[in-house]
């Protein structure tokens, strides 16, 4: 959330809206991609337009609404976001071309409204996350995961962060293979997935992200979440690691994966699990170019609108 102080070169209260115009396709792309890059409060509306006997046409486009904070990267946000909607529209040129126009308003509760558009959320058969202002009551065998997001990516809403979880649900309840799982979450945001794997019994997770504030929000959430015991959260690059882990889970994207392969393939222990996602499904041959090999295995390929996520085991050779 933005600091009440406010930071260099932004005023309080004042944000610009975004409003994107895009086919349904492209939404979950889009609102990965405004999360990254800061936006607040990121929701979907269906454009539903009226015939004449008031009942809806079929469309295919959707709007999306977000809101950047009017500070000193907003220009560097914006040009990110034009070469972003350039890319989708190389990658799907059967499809309309998405639009934008932007709004500067003035609101100072803003920081605080757009928290209504996230509520609780069932990912998987037992894991629901819930926002840490709404109520919730569990039943049967639900694990119910609480997050403040904060500035962080990684909120469940996603497609990229539900298959990541739906993988390490079923990976920690169904495979006996090890006795203490030791987990490692990389880029891990709000530490979503990381607390997803304490709260389905890993024995140790470790959070890491080079980004400073995600690292204090991850935090912050392994306490609300009272997995603390097993769960450490550190601001390092994944290249300084050298703890072999039984299952790396990572949610980026196709690029920076490549480049993270070899510290991925060296972390993780014979036999073991690499839950790779953020990926669309553009970016397929060039994972599976550089990721399946004599080393990795495909274990399961789970697949959401464009969006792929990959569980892959690496090969046991010992004797």
């Amino acid at each position: 959330m933005p600091e009440k102080l406010g930071k260099p070169g932004e005023k309080a209260g004042d944000w610009l809206k975004v409003e994107l115009f895009a086919p349904a396709e492209m939404i979950d792309g889009l609102t990965n991609f405004l999360t990254e890059v800061g936006a607040q409060g990121a929701y979907q509306e269906s454009l539903e337009p009226q015939s004449p006997n008031d009942f809806p046409e079929p469309t295919t486009r959707e709007t999306l609404k977000a809101f950047l904070p009017l500070d000193v990267r907003l220009a560097q946000r914006l040009a990110s976001l034009k070469r972003y909607v350039e890319s989708l529209a190389e990658i799907f040129p059967d499809l309309e071309k998405p639009e934008f126009r932007t709004e500067t308003i003035h609101d100072p509760d803003w920081g605080e409204a757009w928290k209504k558009y996230f509520k609780p959320l069932r990912v998987s058969r037992n894991l629901v996350i819930k926002p840490t202002w709404e109520r919730f009551a569990p039943t049967g065998r639900d694990i119910v995961i609480e997050i403040d997001p904060g500035m962080a990516f990684g909120t469940g809403q996603h497609a990229s962060t539900r298959m990541c979880l739906e993988a390490i649900e079923d990976i920690l309840l169904k495979d006996r293979t090890f006795e203490n799982w030791r987990v490692l979450d990389v880029g891990t945001g709000t530490g979503i997935l990381g607390i997803a794997c304490a709260k389905l019994d890993a024995d140790r997770v470790l959070c890491v992200d080079i980004d400073q504030k995600a690292t204090e929000i991850a935090r912050e959430n392994v306490l609300i979440n009272q997995v603390e015991d097993r769960t450490e959260v550190v601001n390092r690059d994944v290249a300084t690691l050298t703890e072999p882990f039984h299952m790396i889970v990572a949610n980026l994207t196709a690029k920076i994966l490549i480049k993270l392969r070899p510290h991925l393939l060296r972390l993780l222990l014979p036999g073991g699990y690499l839950v790779i996602s953020g990926i669309i499904e553009a970016n397929r041959p060039d994972i599976e170019s550089r990721f399946l090999d004599h080393v990795f295995s495909i274990h399961r390929l789970i697949t959401e609108k464009e969006w792929v996520c990959y569980v892959l085991k690496k090969e046991d050779r010992r004797p």
